[in-house]
């Protein structure tokens, strides 16, 4: 495609100048061209989970409130905002003269919209049970109360009201996710599902959707209709899908990727000496998992996962597979969350060849053994670096009389499975946090929720994950009922953590305002290029 533009735009000089007519070259267009490590399965922010979905969103819209180049909470749409004394109601004033790129206004009935889009369960949205901290949110989600129902309304067209159910610590952080984000009810009830197309997505962000060729390209023009447009530098950003990390780093070094998000990490110290600070490395709020599907026999047998989980050599695959990028894992909580601690799996200090002692004993009384194997299968989404900690496991397994196969998919055909409930034993995931609170990362693993691969489903987990919400006045209390129910998680072995993440970043010299941070977010409204 580029070569093609080269080409037109050398002919149009040429014709030009044996023409006599005068020419200026566009030189001032500024053009990021930005790795991202898959494609999206879609671009309405309410049929999404994913950050290489997040990323490109983060740049089309703009919710109530945004975060900036350090993640730090900015104001988005809205200006300013009030919480009521007992913190359960929040008054958001929107911005005076806020715009949609097609010029209409941008007004308090587009939030109340698209929250109720968020819970009605016709929308099927992934991240609906973000919502129920609203009042109402799981009534209207679940079918038991109208949209009408659901706690929001716009008291005027500047001013969009929010009623919780009780006070949430983390509900201001939590509106920076994509599912949160305005759509243009107009533009969704006109075209469908063809809304989000290139030339029929209305946003209001930084940018907007100029073209979409899947495994090619996503091109991003700069809204000039944006609020702070003035101080968009990037002109063009085009998303680049590198699901192929060893092609992605050819690809920089020849200067056609300005940044890629991720890395061979097979390749770790080669790519230290060829880069320098080039390559970023450094602590990433998320948590590295395998879901097992826990309402699937054999796997329905808590004795079983806790044995599979236990086997799995974790400090082996950060060093050897991740190459010390990654810190083994213990806890679907990484560390780093003030005031919270995390909930360890209680083999967490045994040594490794304790652990699969008695791994291997519980394998033998439920009678699998190397000559009568546990047949396993671990799917997991395109990468270098999830196929080899797949085969690292597979590997480790095998002695304990476990037979492991590995399916691989590419990455919007794998999460599509998995937000399907499809049937599988073993699947690779991960998860990074969308606000700097526990509850992101345990919030996944209740009942209702959308992102819930595993149909984890422990009575006293969700008492104790409703105490928690009921609790969101104390902190202390909270943090204590929240350290709790993930340790009903753990040892039902609901999921399976194995590391916690690192960013791994390759950024350009000729990029500017690409800042670190532990939730690795780059608005590209804050970047730069020379």
């Amino acid at each position: 495609m580029f070569k093609g533009m080269l080409k037109a735009t050398v002919f149009a000089t040429t014709m030009a100048l044996a023409t006599g007519a005068f020419y200026t070259p566009a030189f001032a267009e500024v053009v990021y061209n930005r790795g991202n490590s898959a494609d999206p399965e879609s671009l309405d922010p309410h049929k999404t989970s994913t950050v290489y979905e997040a990323h490109i969103l983060r740049d089309l819209f703009e919710g109530l409130v945004m975060q900036d180049k350090d993640a730090n909470l900015i104001p988005g749409a809205a200006e300013s905002w009030t919480v009521s004394d007992d913190g359960t109601v929040y008054t958001f004033k929107l911005r005076k003269g806020g715009v949609w790129s097609d010029g209409s206004p941008v007004t308090a009935d587009d939030f109340v919209y698209a929250f109720r889009r968020l819970e009605d369960p016709a929308t099927g949205a992934e991240y609906a049970s973000m919502l129920y901290v609203v009042k109402n949110g799981e009534a209207v989600n679940t079918g038991k109360a109208k949209p009408e129902e659901l706690g929001v309304k716009a008291v005027d067209p500047e001013t969009f009201e929010v009623t919780l159910n009780s006070p949430t610590p983390y509900f201001l952080e939590m509106l920076t996710h994509q599912s949160s984000y305005p759509v243009n009810k107009a533009a969704i009830e006109k075209l469908g599902a063809d809304w989000i197309k290139p030339g029929n997505l209305v946003s209001n962000g930084a940018y907007t959707l100029a073209e979409f060729v899947p495994n090619d390209h996503i091109k991003l023009v700069k809204n000039p209709k944006f609020h702070d447009a003035g101080n968009v530098k990037i002109d063009t950003v085009n998303y680049i899908p590198t699901e192929d990390r060893s092609t992605a780093i050819k690809r920089f070094e020849a200067g056609e990727l300005d940044s890629n998000d991720d890395i061979p990490t097979e390749q770790m110290a080669d790519l230290k000496t060829k880069f320098g600070d080039q390559l970023r490395i450094g602590p990433y709020l998320g948590t590295y998992y395998y879901s097992i599907k826990t309402d699937k026999a054999p796997w329905d047998n808590v004795e079983l996962r806790n044995a599979i989980s236990m086997a799995i050599d974790r400090d082996f695959i950060a060093e050897k597979v991740w190459q010390n990028s990654m810190l083994p894992g213990y806890s679907m909580v990484p560390p780093g969350i003030e005031g919270y601690s995390s909930a360890m799996a209680k083999f967490a200090d045994m040594s490794q060849i304790d652990r699969e002692d008695e791994a291997k004993k519980v394998l033998e009384k439920l009678g699998y053994t190397p000559e009568k194997p546990l047949k396993m299968e671990i799917r997991y989404n395109t990468s270098e670096n999830h196929k080899n900690t797949a085969v690292a496991i597979q590997e480790q397994l095998k002695p304990l009389g476990v037979e492991v196969t590995l399916l691989n998919t590419d990455t919007k055909t794998h999460y599509s499975f998995l937000e399907q409930k499809g049937d599988y034993d073993v699947a690779r995931a991960g998860w990074i946090a969308d606000y700097k609170d526990p509850e992101t990362f345990l919030g996944i693993s209740r009942k209702a929720s959308g992102n819930n691969y595993s149909n984890f489903n422990n009575p006293k987990f969700e008492e104790l994950m409703d105490k928690a919400a009921a609790a969101g006045g104390n902190p202390e209390e909270r943090m204590k009922d929240l350290s709790e129910a993930e340790r009903v998680l753990i040892d039902d072995v609901g999921q399976i953590p194995l590391l916690y993440y690192s960013y791994k970043n390759l950024v350009s010299p000729k990029l500017h305002g690409f800042d670190e941070n532990v939730m690795d977010i780059h608005p590209t409204r804050f970047i730069s290029k020379d």
